[in-house]
């Protein structure tokens, strides 16, 4: 399983998630036992040099509110200076945007499903940088999809969802349920084998509610690649060494 330590900036800082409810997320203090304060650096070098985690997922919560791309793309480049492979999702919904998000040092561009405007933007996002950089996140609460207001979308399920940007061309697909990250809750197996029958050919990775390796395990049953993991990293619920 590939383990991919997620981090959430908003306003410069690293912030907990829990539940999806941005505006109470709070600065991370703790991380694996040493004191961050919100640092997003710091608990970058924490993920890389205390936990061994292999890749980072960075999500710029202010450029997925407003639009504007890489509203923090100067602490994206410092990250990005540690030399993890990072996975950025900042709102992207064009190409101009995807490419802006590279230059500021991601790895992959994560396209979400929360601000996607059609899947012909994000086939035009996959054929400008490529669909090998490109990884698609198929958002939901509670298990279902939120979608841009107007979006031709709205009303499909995530396994339809799925199987379009499949076929539009990405690398990679994340189930990410808002309400379960930092919930201690488990993860949503019978979506996830939903997901992986509707799109067998891509890379599959789920995020929220991932507590230790027995649900990572049965990730691996249900069809998935790896997960986005937080909390249970931070807490020490789970290890990698």
């Amino acid at each position: 399983m590939r383990i991919v330590g997620v981090m959430d900036i908003r306003g410069g800082k690293a912030v907990h998630a829990r539940g999806g409810q941005r505006a109470q997320y709070a600065p991370v203090e703790i991380a694996a036992g040493e004191r961050v304060d919100g640092d997003g650096v710091a608990l970058a070098r924490v993920y890389v040099d205390r936990l061994a985690v292999p890749e980072l997922y960075l999500a710029d919560l202010d450029a997925i509110a407003s639009g504007v791309t890489t509203a923090n793309a100067a602490l994206l480049g410092q990250v990005a200076a540690l030399g993890a492979p990072m996975w950025v999702d900042a709102g992207v919904t064009t190409p101009e945007a995807a490419t802006s998000v590279l230059e500021a040092g991601a790895s992959v561009v994560i396209v979400g499903l929360e601000t996607l405007t059609s899947l012909d933007a994000l086939v035009a996002i996959c054929q400008a940088i490529g669909g090998d950089r490109v990884a698609f996140s198929v958002d939901l609460r509670n298990g279902v999809p939120i979608t841009a207001t107007g979006a031709e979308h709205a009303r499909w399920s995530g396994g339809e969802i799925a199987r379009s940007a499949a076929d539009g061309g990405v690398s990679s697909i994340i189930v990410l349920d808002l309400a379960r990250v930092g919930s201690g809750s488990g993860v949503d197996l019978e979506l996830m084998g939903a997901v992986r029958r509707a799109a067998p050919r891509v890379a599959l990775l789920a995020g929220g509610g991932v507590r230790n390796a027995e649900d990572l395990d049965a990730l691996a049953r249900a069809g998935c690649d790896g997960a986005l993991v937080a909390t249970a990293l931070l807490s020490g619920a789970l290890r990698l060494t």
